[in-house]
């Protein structure tokens, strides 16, 4: 008989919450020890409930109320021994994935993968072994090469500013607000940019888009 898997689900829809729930439940060998809705409430889970396996999105909300899970996950990974963290997401651009890799992130499922591809990564993850679903190995191959490691993982700063920008904000309208010289926030924007491998204004914003912040 395999061993029992500890997992937490985090997504901040509830629909998502509740049918990651009934396919997990059809899994004898997976017990669902905890459930959150922001990352705020993961990063508590994590510290206060003993896990094998997190399974998360990283477009949810966290204690700033930007829609962020990366820094959480990065802590949960900083310092072995730690859970294997699951990404569940709808978010197919190749820098952003390459970036969660690079955190330590074991494996990666969109949303539109079928039910299986769930099952599969928590196995993988269990077993040390990497694991992409169809749809973002897709998003990969039609890079032609896999994006440079470091691609797509913004610090607390950069993705604060970048949430800023989005919402309209100016550089020198963030620079107040943040208490910085204009000159640091282009340069973190920029930074940003080229870590999300976006070239332009129109990029950016086409991003952002499919993050599901604007």
């Amino acid at each position: 008989m395999k061993p029992v898997t500890r997992v937490i689900v985090a997504d901040d829809h509830s629909s998502v919450r509740l049918g990651v729930r009934h396919l997990l439940e059809a899994m004898p060998s997976v017990s669902i020890v905890g459930e959150a809705s922001d990352a705020h409430a993961l990063a508590e889970l994590v510290d206060a409930c003993a896990c094998d396996v997190v399974v998360s999105d990283i477009g949810m909300p966290d204690i700033d109320g930007l829609r962020n899970a990366t820094p959480i996950l990065r802590r949960i990974l900083r310092y072995p021994p730690h859970p294997r963290v699951v990404v569940l997401t709808m978010i197919c651009h190749p820098p952003t994935l390459s970036g969660l890799l690079h955190l330590g992130v074991s494996a990666i499922v969109d949303k539109r993968d079928t039910v299986e591809a769930l099952a599969d990564a928590i196995d993988a993850a269990v077993a040390g072994r990497r694991y992409l679903s169809a749809c973002v190995q897709s998003a990969f191959d039609e890079m032609d090469s896999f994006p440079p490691p470091l691609a797509g993982v913004l610090s607390a700063r950069e993705w604060e500013v970048f949430c800023l920008y989005i919402q309209g904000m100016t550089i020198s309208e963030i620079a107040v607000r943040l208490d910085r010289s204009g000159k640091t926030i282009s340069t973190q924007k920029r930074s940003a940019m080229r870590k999300l491998g976006l070239d332009s204004d129109t990029a950016l914003i086409k991003y952002a888009q499919q993050l599901g912040l604007t």
